[in-house]
């Protein structure tokens, strides 16, 4: 029987669920467990895909295509899973399916309510999805950990919590614990209680009772004993249920502050762990795991030198909107053994325009590119601020800067090299200009120009390595040498097929395409220290322990190029692909099972809302 976690939120919202829920996730696999994860969004959209980034952080894909919250990238980077779309469950999803089961009778003529129908919808997609295998073992978890997002009392989420209240007596008091996150905040170096006596009030009076209170506390100070003490009385819990979660030097040392307050010790008596058939391979992973949680987190806190990173992006007033870039490079920076430092350039602030409305801040951004170690230009949609990366682009290429792009970063870098090296003035991408009269990068032709959601190019795609160009690729070095490489995808847009053969023969190589050769898919310099674009998005698939091998070889090369040597001979010898086996697969094969709306009929025009 499978045990389900939840974990709640209250007083405030964006305190940490994911991180806890996460580590949570991580502990449980360093006993030995097989755990999956769930993420409950209470919106109406179908999905995250046509939000912006600056409304809930970044839109993560997965391997089958699904547009997802945030913190399905906290879960699959912790605890080295591959999750589906169906790990995001979103009121949008619960009432669509609900409506269509009515519209086709299923239910024999009944009036369709939110209880029980609705309430029953959503139990059942938690207990279908948790059965699913998500790690390489291919066998059903142990463990589901559900994070519900937003707070207690939202209106949005009472059908949730409705659920949860019905789902806890459908599994059994053995199979199902919650972990409730409370704000815990410091007023005059006192640490306060009646928030939380609040929200925990709010959801003993729905129905729930919390077996763990995790308090929240915005800064360095520990939750004092006396406050724990406190919240015990007034909470009806034990102290030993009320754990404190203060801000520590990275989220990476959360699962070990967790840890050092014997989670798991509780957890194993409230669910009764002892009665999960766990194996002594498994009990043996676990404690790998655990000592090289421990080396990465320790490593870091002995790191001395320096490694600086310009990220020229367009939406960074919310740096939630590259988590998953940001992860990456933190993964990177750990394995060559660097203290990483990103600093934050805004793409319109480079151009000319700015010089003239905001002096100061054009002279602060570019004084910020001229001192990079690296330039990474991100992906991102729209026009606004693409010129600004076009002119930091220039810039890393002619001074042998290091330079890193990601799908809107690699267009632009051929947009770049088209205007700089071929002498094309206009080179443009019909997404900014659709008249262009020299398109470098093109629509997608099978994409729909008339639906929005699910309709780019979305999920696992291969690339296949051009031969020639063993000898020097970076690329392909490190990736392992091998021949192909799977990474996920998010795009409408791609290099014009009719302008790559005078692209290749003016010096910019296409090391990597799909499998037909016809869709350009990482573009090098050959004579450059480090300059490497891809249409992909390999920040997704980037692991602490695991990072991404572009990533891995731009932090390398910011940092030298012995460094960067060193890392691609690591990489020849020990490059273990993120995915699972069954994953990697022919294009054609995994299209079928990523894309809602998959012809374009030619009518119509779309406009990215994330400009």
């Amino acid at each position: 029987m499978t045990k389900y976690i939840l974990v709640s939120g209250g007083v405030v919202s964006g305190i940490g669920k994911g991180v806890i829920a996460s580590s949570t996730g991580l502990l449980l696999k360093t006993a030995g467990l097989k755990v999956t994860a769930i993420k409950i969004d209470p919106y109406m959209n179908i999905d995250a895909g046509t939000m912006r980034p600056t409304e809930h952080g970044e839109v993560y894909v997965l391997n089958d295509g699904g547009e997802v919250d945030l913190d399905l990238g906290n879960y699959e980077r912790y605890l080295d899973v591959t999750l589906s779309k169906d790990n995001n469950i979103t009121t949008g999803k619960i009432y669509r399916e609900v409506i269509d089961k009515e519209r086709r009778g299923e239910y024999l003529g009944k009036t369709v309510q939110i209880v029980p129908h609705v309430t029953n919808a959503i139990q059942d997609w938690i207990q279908r999805v948790s059965k699913v295998p998500v790690d390489e073992s291919g066998e059903e978890p142990d463990i589901c950990i559900v994070e519900l997002g937003g707070t207690v009392g939202d209106i949005e989420s009472a059908p949730f919590i409705e659920a949860m209240r019905q789902f806890q007596f459908r599994v059994g008091h053995d199979n199902f614990a919650l972990i409730h996150v409370s704000l815990v905040p410091d007023m005059h170096g006192e640490q306060k209680t009646k928030p939380t006596q609040t929200t925990v009030h709010a959801l003993r009076g729905l129905g729930l009772l919390p077996d763990l209170i995790a308090c929240r506390l915005l800064g360095r100070q520990p939750l004092e004993s006396s406050t724990k003490d406190k919240i015990s009385m007034f909470c009806h819990v034990a102290s030993e249920q009320v754990i404190g979660v203060h801000d520590v030097s990275s989220v990476y040392h959360v699962p070990l502050l967790l840890q050092s307050q014997r989670i798991v010790e509780y957890l194993r008596k409230r669910l009764n762990l002892a009665s999960l058939n766990i194996t002594q391979e498994w009990i043996s992973k676990g404690l790998s795991l655990e000592a090289k949680w421990r080396g990465v987190t320790k490593g870091q806190e002995r790191l001395f030198d320096e490694v600086k990173i310009v990220l020229v992006g367009k939406y960074t007033d919310l740096k939630d909107s590259y988590m998953s870039v940001i992860k990456a490079l933190e993964h990177s920076a750990f394995r060559v053994r660097r203290k990483l430092t990103i600093q934050w350039v805004e793409s319109s602030d480079l151009e000319p325009s700015t010089q003239e409305s905001d002096p100061a801040k054009y002279h602060d951004a570019w004084r910020a590119v001229v001192g990079a170690g690296g330039i990474l230009v991100p992906g991102g949609f729209g026009k606004r601020g693409t010129e600004g990366m076009i002119l930091a682009i220039k810039w890393a290429r002619e001074q042998e800067v290091p330079f890193l792009g990601i799908c809107m970063g690699f267009q632009m870098a051929v947009i770049e090299w088209a205007r700089s090296v071929l002498g094309v003035p206009d080179a443009q991408s019909t997404e900014f200009v659709h008249d262009a009269q020299n398109p470098f990068v093109i629509f997608m032709p099978e994409i729909s120009r008339t639906h929005m959601g699910g309709t780019m190019r979305l999920g696992l795609r291969p690339t296949v390595f051009d031969r020639g160009f063993e000898s020097w690729s970076k690329a392909r070095k490190l990736y392992g040498g091998s021949d192909k490489m799977w990474e996920r995808h998010r795009h409408r847009y791609e290099v014009n097929p009719e302008q790559v053969q005078r692209l290749q023969e003016s010096g910019l190589t296409f090391v990597g395409k799909d499998e037909k050769g016809e869709r350009m898919q990482i573009l090098e310099l050959k004579d450059h220290p480090f300059f490497m674009g891809l249409q992909a998005h390999p920040e997704l698939c980037s692991r602490p322990l695991n990072p991404s091998p572009p990533f891995l070889g731009f932090i390398a090369a910011s940092c030298g190029q012995s460094d960067l040597e060193e890392q691609i001979q690591e990489q020849l010898r020990s490059f273990r692909p993120p995915h699972p086996e069954h994953s990697m697969v022919s294009e054609e094969a995994l299209r079928t099972s990523t894309q809602e709306h998959p012809i374009a009929n030619g009518v119509g025009t779309m406009t990215p809302p994330t400009d």
